[in-house]
């Protein structure tokens, strides 16, 4: 509702002087009456790139008819999305994470022209989740965030598999231990029909923290993309929406620093992505609520590893909703005291009382018993170091190894290292560098999912270990540290790294360091000259003028590039 009580849809579809506005509206068959309701937009993120959002063009057909049977009118609108396993090891990667700001300023921007009373936001694949959300946070209007649902996982030789499966095969054929016709028997079963990357990867952590954050309804992204269920989800998300116009229920409602550290702990429970950090940053900076990335590491270390998902773990989304959700998480971890369950979410109940009808079903083990954890601690952990002044994060999910020390094997771009990693020049005991490959350096701060599932691939994941400015895939496990800031593009000491330096990761003492002295590194920085441009011109251009550090979530609010300059 605006402030004195009318409708904000009203601005623009009543009184003599909106005759215009009406008009046009009732030429593509919207009504006097329709106009009289609450208008509901409908944005979603259809794609004909990928599976990941295939099917949000059908159910925002059914999020629709929830908003008419419930009073009100919507207005569909689409925005784009960005496919990372498609465009994953390429140029294109490089998009992704700028179309988590597109995504987010073409939906507000819709939804400010035409003054909708609330909004449901259609997600999939990875970035359109936290675009959304970033949306929905900046208008500040009744609304919500519906995952479209996971992908049921392939069938190749009697075992579950997905994408991951696919990109450490192509390790594995390099390394001799597959054929190319194994891949491709692999690759024809991969993804057997719509809907996001199976495992615990970043669009099924991010799914969850919105459920946690209180900006989806709990259980909703639970029910997997092809599962006949999700129809009614999508009609019950519509009248949902109407009933928060009815209430002013807004995010700024809903969103509180206890709300974000139940998002984290969520992930970090559950082996979920690195990229959590990146967004739940971004996120927290547009509702104005003070997070830091030292927060995942101090939830994270008190919160138990106990939801037994891969990557890390042997479990994909639609087991996990077989064995009662993502509700049966939340129950467990708020009678454990690890989530605060008295935080608002979009049905106006506290995720106490959501979770409080969870089922779980007898004889599952996804989700363990919090008393007996895979992991006494999380799976997310923050660095900081002589390398990472401003920190990195690493995920330790089904990875025991806690400490490396080994040279350094450096390259300037994704491209490189991959070269290097299929030619089998990587050995045990290196620390591959990826560097340039930060949110402005890249520009776009591509994952890293071909290198290090080819690593994997190839037998390395155990005894080689890998930093990047860049980030990493959901999937992605191993001794992998991501996001490290500043980055070498804007003279972070990463830039100083030499061929064979001696590089040392330790988890225990949350360090990530290269054994040079404070002058020498000074010294390195100082002859240090910042690469030209790659993109002169065009979206990648403005992104990299305006983004800052991936330790502040590599946002793009007014200011943040130069917050980004050390």
């Amino acid at each position: 509702m605006s402030e004195n009580g009318r409708l904000r849809s009203y601005t623009i579809t009543q009184g003599r002087e909106r005759a215009g506005a009406r008009a046009m509206l009732k030429g593509i068959g919207f009504t006097d009456e329709d106009l009289r309701k609450p208008t509901i937009g409908v944005a979603h993120t259809w794609i004909e790139t990928m599976p990941c959002n295939f099917n949000l063009r059908r159910l925002a057909e059914q999020v629709k008819r929830g908003i008419r049977e419930a009073g009100g009118t919507p207005m569909e609108y689409n925005t784009i999305a960005i496919s990372d396993g498609v465009t994953m090891g390429t140029e294109g990667m490089k998009a992704s994470l700028i179309s988590r700001e597109v995504i987010a300023d073409s939906i507000e921007l819709v939804a400010r022209g035409h003054f909708f009373d609330g909004v449901v936001c259609l997600v999939g694949c990875d970035k359109t989740i936290p675009g959304a959300a970033m949306a929905l946070v900046r208008l500040d209007i009744p609304g919500l965030v519906l995952y479209g649902g996971s992908i049921q996982p392939g069938k190749f030789r009697g075992k579950d598999v997905d994408i991951v499966s696919v990109y450490e095969a192509i390790g594995a054929v390099s390394a001799g231990k597959m054929t190319d016709a194994d891949l491709l028997e692999l690759e024809n079963v991969a993804c057997p029909g719509a809907g996001a990357c199976a495992g615990q990867y970043t669009a099924n952590t991010m799914a969850m923290a919105m459920e946690f954050l209180g900006l989806a309804p709990l259980g909703s992204g639970s029910v997997a993309a092809t599962d006949p269920a999700k129809d009614e989800v999508g009609v019950q998300a519509g009248r949902l929406a109407v009933e928060m116009v009815r209430r002013n229920r807004t995010p700024s409602s809903i969103l509180t620093r206890r709300s974000f550290e139940n998002a984290i702990a969520g992930a970090a429970a559950s082996g979920g992505s690195t990229n959590i950090v990146l967004h739940g940053l971004a996120i927290a900076h547009e509702a104005g609520i003070p997070l830091d990335i030292d927060d995942f590491d101090r939830v994270s270390k008190r919160t138990p590893l106990f939801v037994d998902m891969r990557p890390g773990g042997r479990y994909g989304a639609v087991d996990l909703a077989r064995a009662g959700g993502i509700q049966l998480v939340a129950q467990r971890m708020i009678a454990a005291s690890l989530l605060d369950g008295s935080q608002q979410t979009v049905t106006g109940k506290t995720l106490a009382e959501e979770s409080s009808t969870a089922r779980e079903t007898p004889g599952q083990d996804v989700v363990r018993p919090v008393s007996e954890p895979l992991n006494p601690e999380g799976g997310l952990v923050i660095l900081k170091g002589n390398l990472a002044p401003d920190g990195c994060v690493i995920k330790v999910a089904g990875y025991a190894k806690r400490y490396h020390r080994g040279p350094a094997r450096v390259f300037d771009c994704e491209d490189d290292a991959m070269a290097a990693t299929t030619r089998r020049e990587i050995e045990p005991n290196d620390v591959v560098v990826i560097r340039y490959e930060g949110p402005r350096g890249g520009p776009g701060m591509r994952e890293m999912l071909g290198v290090t599932a080819a690593l994997v691939g190839e037998g390395l994941g155990e005894s080689v270990a890998l930093l990047t400015d860049g980030r990493f895939s959901g999937g992605t496990h191993g001794l992998m540290a991501g996001h490290v800031a500043p980055e070498a593009a804007v003279g972070g000491p990463i830039a100083a790294l030499r061929e064979g330096d001696t590089i040392v990761v330790d988890i225990e003492k949350r360090r990530l360091d290269v054994e040079l002295s404070d002058d020498e590194i000074r010294q390195r920085l100082a002859a240090w000259t910042p690469p030209a441009s790659r993109y002169p011109s065009g979206v990648f251009a403005k992104y990299a003028a305006a983004v800052s550090s991936a330790a502040k979530g590599a946002v793009t609010s007014p200011g943040a590039a130069v917050a980004a300059v050390r």
